[in-house]
């Protein structure tokens, strides 16, 4: 345990930069060997005043890269299910950040590769089971004291929307999350999609069905609603209220430091996703270090990210046609508990 864990980041973006400090500045226990992006000038930047690591453009020379021994998948999502089977062939402990594979086929031959190997090597971000509030909810959940769950309310609102994105995404990127924090909280699988599209907002861009509400069925018989709204304006914000046959619990409504200046006072509302899931993030990936350098897998499986992508497809599905979509998930392997 005295040695450093060797980190390849594949993605140098937004999110990979973020783990990239995160693994240098944050969590104790691990360095960051090598770097792949084909912008290599952003990589360089990524890591500049950090010894020791290699720039690549391509991922499988950031994996073959001396001294790397875990990888860290921040990469858009079609370039994850090539990434992480590689990783596999090299027997190389991966966390792979959320969606495993943006499609359900191509998850689930990821979920097949790795049942193969008779052993967990990846662990999915679903950063959410790492904070603080969803925690609680969790425990609080689990206790019983509040009696079986019935329904979860969701919101997920984001300032504004990248230039490239689609109404689809707003499931499938967006939703994403509370589809896995909804089968994590429940313990139950979501079986049934439906969507709904009130009146678009005259922020959102042209085209882009948003806000949208979204409607999970789970086998157990409770319901989950998704309030998703990428171009609210005013912050980031993310609740999720779990209604009980005798009580409720919530999490999400502490927003932060309260601002008084002359004349008013207010909370500040995070600004993007790295704010406000900050502690989670850190959590995460320490929790992943730490598991690795032990030689064990923890946290979100596989499972769930092929789970979380199936359900999401059907969720496009629903919001394209126009009807509720059944959720066909494959057996599930042994591995996962089948």
């Amino acid at each position: 345990m005295g040695e450093l864990l060797g980190v390849a980041v594949l993605g140098a973006g937004h999110m990979g930069a973020d783990h990239i400090r995160r693994l240098d500045r944050v969590v104790g226990g691990a360095r960051v060997a090598a770097v792949a992006d084909p912008d290599t000038a952003r990589a360089e930047e990524a890591v500049a005043g950090i010894a020791g690591v290699s720039v690549h453009a391509e991922a499988e020379a950031a994996l073959s890269a001396p001294g790397v021994e875990a990888v860290l998948i921040s990469s858009p999502g079609p370039a994850h299910e090539e990434a992480l089977l590689a990783a596999f062939a090299r027997g190389l402990p991966v966390l792979c950040e959320k969606p495993l594979v943006p499609d359900a086929a191509g998850a689930l031959r990821v979920l097949e590769a790795e049942a193969r190997l008779g052993r967990r090597l990846a662990q999915v971000g679903f950063m959410r089971r790492y904070d603080a509030g969803y925690r609680r909810l969790k425990e609080v959940l689990d206790d019983g004291r509040l009696g079986r769950p019935l329904m979860l309310h969701c919101v997920h609102r984001n300032v504004s929307s990248p230039p490239d994105f689609t109404s689809a995404m707003l499931i499938d990127s967006s939703v994403s999350h509370e589809i896995d924090a909804a089968r994590w909280l429940l313990g139950q699988e979501l079986t049934a999609v439906t969507a709904l599209r009130p009146r678009p907002s005259a922020d959102a861009p042209p085209g882009l069905q948003d806000p949208q509400f979204v409607l999970f069925e789970t086998e157990g018989g409770a319901l989950v609603d998704v309030e998703v709204f990428v171009n609210c304006g005013f912050g980031y914000q993310v609740r999720c209220e779990a209604v009980c046959e005798r009580g409720s619990a919530r999490t999400g409504d502490d927003q932060g430091v309260l601002v008084t200046t002359a004349g008013g006072a207010g909370t500040e509302v995070p600004r993007d996703y790295l704010v406000r899931f900050a502690d989670a993030y850190d959590h995460e990936v320490r929790a992943w270090v730490d598991a690795t350098r032990w030689g064990r897998v923890t946290g979100p499986s596989v499972w769930d990210g092929y789970a979380a992508s199936a359900v999401a497809e059907a969720g496009v599905r629903a919001l394209t046609d126009g009807t509720r979509v059944e959720v066909a998930l494959a057996p599930r392997p042994a591995l996962y508990g089948g």
